[in-house]
């Protein structure tokens, strides 16, 4: 048994690089498994410094200086902040204060179509089984009820944690811009001279991980918006609301798509019943995630590592575990990165076939 595992450590382990990648490995789990909440601005941040650099990069080709192109970028990411904050933030809080209001009609519709199902499946389900669930279901509204009332004040945390993403993140954002290569180069200076396996690694993530930033977001614009114009066209209660759920539902693959459905159904129902106008609504619904699926995505993330759909599930439900939002937004290309990483990592098999070739 010891022979075998100081074998695979030979194989695995025998590079230098390969022993402090693995370091390396290991104390970033470490740091965002314990940190991530706290680095959370700093991700954010990042994150839109990966959106707001192409906009700098194609004012320096316009041979616009760097820190004007900074401050550009700068001022545009804070207009939008300040028009989403301005604009569709009151609408959406008003639809959801809406939505809020009438969840009591729609408990009450929902309890009078259950009572019915006994009568026309006896075999399936009986009455008890029915007021358990109806007692269950207003249970969990009854205490939703009570965090909404008391949100101002047990949650005055998040409220705080809120003001200081938008204060924090845009400063970190203009340093991120104009420092970006001096940081990088920081962070090189701790590194090896020669790191040929971290440099592979880097060059094929770096340009990945920033596309898939770029487009994820692009994709949940693209979504949102036309979700938007076609459930006003439909004349759907709390348009806006619903087509913002249905843009952040593509951050988790597979899995956003099927839970989203859910709440777009429902208000549906309750508002037309089983009318061709919510049968219209599925059907465009349906057609939007199949233009997403199979169009918007293929589109925007053409140059992505394809990844089997188990190993992207599997990837949510880990990272996501781990890391709460931002690990379900990074699941792909941190998946990416493994694999990455697996296919360069350095085997004494891999540098003798390397050597045997040269020689050869």
């Amino acid at each position: 048994m010891i022979n075998i595992f100081r074998s695979w450590i030979d194989r695995y382990f025998a590079d230098e690089e390969a022993v402090l990648l693995a370091l390396f490995l290991v104390a970033g789990l470490i740091v965002v498994v314990t940190m991530g909440t706290v680095l959370a601005p700093m991700f954010a941040s990042l994150v839109i410094a990966f959106l707001m650099q192409g906009m700098v990069v194609r004012l320096k080709q316009a041979r616009v200086p760097h820190i004007v192109a900074v401050t550009i970028a700068f001022v545009v990411l804070v207009g939008m902040l300040a028009a989403s904050m301005l604009v569709l933030l009151p609408i959406l809080w008003h639809q959801a204060v809406a939505l809020f209001s009438e969840a009591p009609r729609m408990l009450t519709e929902w309890q009078r179509l259950a009572l019915l199902l006994p009568e026309k499946y006896p075999q399936l389900i009986s009455e008890t089984q029915i007021e358990q669930l109806i007692n269950l279901a207003g249970t969990e509204v009854g205490k939703f009820g009570q965090n909404i009332l008391t949100f101002s004040v047990a949650n005055l945390p998040v409220l705080i944690a809120i003001l200081i993403y938008l204060v924090l993140v845009p400063i970190l954002v203009f340093f991120f811009l104009k420092d970006s290569d001096r940081i990088q180069a920081w962070v090189g200076s701790f590194l090896p001279k020669q790191r040929p396996v971290m440099s592979k690694i880097w060059r094929e993530m770096n340009q990945q991980i920033a596309n898939y930033v770029r487009g994820k977001v692009i994709e949940i614009l693209v979504v949102a918006a036309v979700s938007y114009v076609s459930f006003v066209l439909l004349g759907l209660n709390y348009a806006l609301l619903m087509a913002l759920v249905v843009g952040l539902s593509v951050v988790i693959p597979y899995i956003g798509a099927a839970v989203v459905t859910v709440p777009v159904a429902m208000i549906g129902f309750f508002q037309w019943g089983w009318s061709s106008d919510f049968f219209y609504l599925l059907l465009v619904y349906g057609v939007i995630q199949a233009l997403d699926g199979n169009v918007l995505v293929p589109l925007l993330f053409s140059e992505a590592v394809n990844l089997h759909p188990v190993a992207i599930i599997l990837a949510v439900l880990v990272f996501g575990g781990i890391w709460g939002f931002w690990g379900v937004f990074f699941a792909i290309p941190l998946a990416t990165f493994i694999k990455a990483i697996l296919n360069a990592w350095p085997t004494r098999d891999s540098e003798g076939e390397e050597q045997s070739e040269m020689q050869a």
